[in-house]
């Protein structure tokens, strides 16, 4: 990855152009050609730096409610019971984690009776118990990398 690549995952991190040709004027800001652009980032794709290029929406004001969740999970069952809980299109992040409750997940939803649909249904599914941990206040909930040469 060169200064280039980190020049360009900053801007799309944070100034994604929504124009018709957004790559085309992310290559005029970097002196690159569009076609430059995209073999670019289909090689940061490639090589697992980049996983996917979206929008990130305010689940919120979309309607949208969610959910932090934790469950005990015996080692031995840990591939098949992230299997399950991988299942459901709701759930957005799912962690292994060195503790008690050793898998930690979220749920978004359109609705609360929705996501305690789903948390039964994981709980019938495994035979485990789900922890819900239900977000009061958000504080912090976006991330940006400077990956500028000298950055971490």
């Amino acid at each position: 990855m060169d200064n280039l690549d980190r020049r360009l995952l900053n801007m799309i991190q944070e100034n994604f152009p929504l124009t018709e040709e957004p790559y085309a004027e992310l290559g005029r800001r970097l002196g690159l050609t569009e076609k430059e652009v995209l073999e670019r980032l289909a090689k940061l794709k490639e090589e697992g730096i980049i996983r996917r290029i979206g929008a990130v929406f305010d689940l919120r004001r979309l309607g949208y409610t969610s959910t932090l969740c934790a469950m005990q999970v015996p080692e031995e069952r840990l591939a098949e019971v992230a299997a399950v809980v991988n299942s459901f299109p709701g759930v957005t992040h799912n962690y292994l984690r060195e503790d008690a409750y050793n898998m930690w997940f979220t749920l978004i939803g359109p609705c609360r009776r929705q996501l305690e649909k789903v948390m039964a249904s994981i709980e019938a599914r495994t035979g485990l118990p789900v922890l819900e941990l239900p977000a009061e206040k958000s504080y912090k909930i976006r991330v940006n990398f400077n990956l500028e040469e000298g950055s971490p």
